[in-house]
């Protein structure tokens, strides 16, 4: 299977974006090899929100309302995934004293008191950055950071996935599989290459370093929390990573600009 094939499955798994038939001939559904193009995925999908904010910033959009619909627009194409991983793991977390306790609250398809806040706090967070980022940035910069937060923190969410075996031998997560080594490489490479991008996009050249560094720092504790807590991974809690992850980037970039 080409690289090209992997960025399609990746699409097809992140998102609810159609995608061809033929992309999955042959394929047995495991994702090991295919997370490779996370990364590229993720601003894939999140390409179509991107543009729609930097064509309303470009026209002097009143900022709050320009990024309420493009995340309403990324809501759409992922289907609310990773969003609703962030709300499960909040939920589980917050009401069960036990790792079983909380994996088998996280298994109930209702949002808790919990994982309402989580969704509120950590979406208004990126909500809030993004209109502060759509102040300062220029319409095409405003894009390229969307995308590339969007990239990055796929990534973060691989990373969640190799470190920590799973937590349950039945979920979603499970039956796809570990990350393989050389694909999460290769993955680490394409983010690293965003990160540089993200590094040279004007004007948040200096601000970029340190909104990287807490992308990172945000997935490895919550990584570290996890391992803790739960003993491993699960569907939710990767999707947590992502959500946690890119509310931190951006945070910072807006702090920092």
């Amino acid at each position: 299977m080409s690289f090209f094939d992997d960025i399609a499955r990746s699409i097809a798994f992140l998102s609810r974006l159609p995608v061809a038939d033929r992309f999955f001939a042959g394929h047995d559904g495991r994702m090991g090899r295919t997370v490779r193009a996370f990364p590229l995925a993720g601003a894939i999908i999140a390409a179509p929100a991107a543009m729609l904010a930097g064509l309303l910033a470009a026209i002097q959009a009143p900022p709050l309302v320009t990024i309420f619909l493009a995340m309403a627009l990324m809501a759409l194409i992922t289907g609310g995934l990773h969003e609703d991983g962030l709300a499960d793991t909040a939920d589980g977390l917050g009401g069960g004293q036990t790792a079983e306790r909380a994996l088998d609250i996280m298994k109930d398809s209702r949002i808790g008191s919990y994982g309402g806040l989580a969704l509120i706090f950590v979406l208004g967070l990126r909500i809030a950055s993004l209109a502060a980022l759509m102040a300062v940035l220029p319409p095409l910069s405003l894009v390229i950071t969307i995308m590339l937060a969007a990239g990055i923190s796929r990534f973060a969410m691989l990373y969640h996935w190799q470190a920590l075996g799973p937590a349950r031998p039945s979920g979603i997560a499970a039956g796809a599989g570990q990350p393989e080594t050389e694909s999460v490489r290769m993955a680490a490479g394409f983010a690293c290459a965003g990160a540089v991008l993200l590094a040279l996009t004007p004007p948040s050249s200096g601000a970029a370093v340190l909104a990287l560094v807490l992308c990172a720092a945000t997935a490895h504790l919550f990584t570290r929390y996890i391992r803790t807590r739960l003993g491993g991974h699960t569907g939710d809690t990767i999707g947590a990573t992502q959500q946690l992850s890119e509310a931190a980037l951006l945070a910072a970039l807006a702090l920092s600009l």
